[in-house]
């Protein structure tokens, strides 16, 4: 179905992140983090390629001593072109060791770095590798003073740690920064978000921070981020699970593709299934979405289990499906094929399997 709502997004300063663009009219583009430990570079990058595979634009690897720093050197050139963000809190030499190895890009908050002249370096040093800073303020490490001017994490408070680090950089003459304000709390975040983008033109990084688990971080995410994206504000985004980095990125497509963002892969419509169905939607659409997982063509799909919602929906899908006996399979509008329940998920998978080989033989 057409979009019948265009998000008009808020117009940013532009930095390049590797060879990804962030702000702008730049895609907005999706983020995760390892949770290995960085030392161990050979799981570190095992799990940089499964997050790549996935579509992640970027990658936050944890930069906590000297030694993680120079395994960071190792992963960049293991991973490639895949831009690498060094996060790093407190040890300012930290800061120096990945951007001298190749991070191409450090998340710090300059308040945490130490004195004037800490700081100084590591923006001196950022600035003669051409790296941007993302400043990350986070309602769980608010500065004491705010903690007791508010009484507790606030919206207020969040956009107020970030201008003091914003004030920091502007006051050294860095402005290649993205700035991110993260919360548990849903609508402190979305306040946050929506009062900062009033008052800087750099790009900012979405995120729910400590989402929660798979389902529920989901759900937490989609709705928040869900919020600010449909507000235009936003130009790159990680969704924080207790899960496999692979589900963050997946997760965070999705919401792209749902607010009509961008698009990569299937995108598949498929009715939640009932007694009307005439064939088993959970099992098909389990199995189809398995065989397309490597897939990154966008293309709608439709699997719909029976004659009320299936024409509607199958009309509207490039290859769509309404349930019947025997089941009917439309091809851009149409009914091009009719399927028995044991064939279905085949018919289905050759057809859009060759739309994909059509569509790339027109591109070449």
């Amino acid at each position: 179905m057409k979009a019948h709502h265009v998000i008009e997004r808020r117009k940013s300063r532009q930095i390049k992140v590797g060879r990804v663009l962030v702000g702008g009219d730049a895609p907005i583009s999706v983020q995760t983090m390892t949770n290995t430990d960085t030392e161990n570079v050979e799981a570190t990058v095992a799990q940089i390629r499964a997050a790549m595979k996935a579509g992640a634009d970027m990658v936050r690897v944890s930069v906590p001593t000297i030694a993680a720093a120079e395994a960071f050197g190792k992963i960049k050139k293991e991973v490639g072109y895949v831009p690498l963000i060094a996060d790093i809190h407190f040890n300012y030499k930290c800061a120096l060791k990945a951007a001298e190895m190749g991070a191409d890009c450090l998340r710090i908050n300059p308040g945490n770095i130490g004195s004037d002249r800490k700081i100084a370096e590591v923006i001196a040093c950022a600035r003669h590798h051409g790296v941007p800073i993302r400043i990350g303020v986070n309602a769980g490490s608010l500065e004491g003073d705010l903690q007791e001017k508010y009484g507790e994490p606030t919206p207020d408070a969040l956009v107020e740690s970030a201008l003091r680090h914003v004030e920091i950089l502007k006051r050294h003459n860095f402005e290649d920064f993205k700035v991110s304000l993260k919360a548990s709390e849903v609508f402190m975040t979305v306040h946050a978000y929506r009062k900062l983008a009033k008052l800087i033109d750099q790009p900012l990084h979405l995120g729910i921070t400590e989402a929660g688990g798979l389902r529920a971080g989901a759900v937490k995410s989609s709705i928040g981020l869900g919020m600010i994206l449909a507000d235009g504000i936003g130009d790159t985004i990680r969704v924080s699970l207790a899960a496999d980095p692979v589900e963050e990125v997946k997760v965070g497509w999705d919401i792209l593709k749902s607010l009509h963002l961008r698009s990569r892969g299937i995108n598949l419509v498929a009715c939640p299934s009932c007694s009307r169905q005439n064939f088993d939607v959970i099992k098909v659409v389990n199995e189809l979405e398995s065989r397309f997982e490597g897939i990154e063509e966008p293309i709608n799909l439709a699997v719909i289990g029976c004659v009320v919602n299936g024409p509607g929906e199958s009309r509207e899908a490039a290859i769509g499906v309404a349930g019947g006996y025997p089941n009917s399979i439309y091809v851009d509008g149409q009914i091009a094929h009719k399927a028995h329940n044991d064939q279905l998920v085949d018919v289905l998978e050759k057809l859009v399997r060759e739309r994909l080989a059509k569509t790339a033989e027109a591109k070449a």
